[in-house]
């Protein structure tokens, strides 16, 4: 996992087409814009894992696979 930090109006951009702006951030919520071609799909996890039965996009990390790389 990337961990990154950034400022209101900063962004993050990912592959040739999709840029994620943080557009506010108060106390405990950061809001987020998204723009990313038509052909890629956006979705909040929930409302992913609703549409694919409880499947998850993101596998979660598993600390002993990156043991010992450098």
């Amino acid at each position: 996992m990337l961990i990154l930090s950034r400022k209101r109006s900063e962004q993050i951009v990912i592959g040739d087409g999709i840029v994620i702006t943080v557009v506010s951030v108060r106390g405990g919520n950061v809001r987020l814009g998204i723009e990313a071609p038509e052909r890629v799909t956006v979705h909040r996890q929930e409302v992913y894992e609703a549409i694919h039965g409880g499947k998850s996009a993101v596998k979660p990390a598993d600390p002993a696979a990156s043991a010992g790389s450098t």
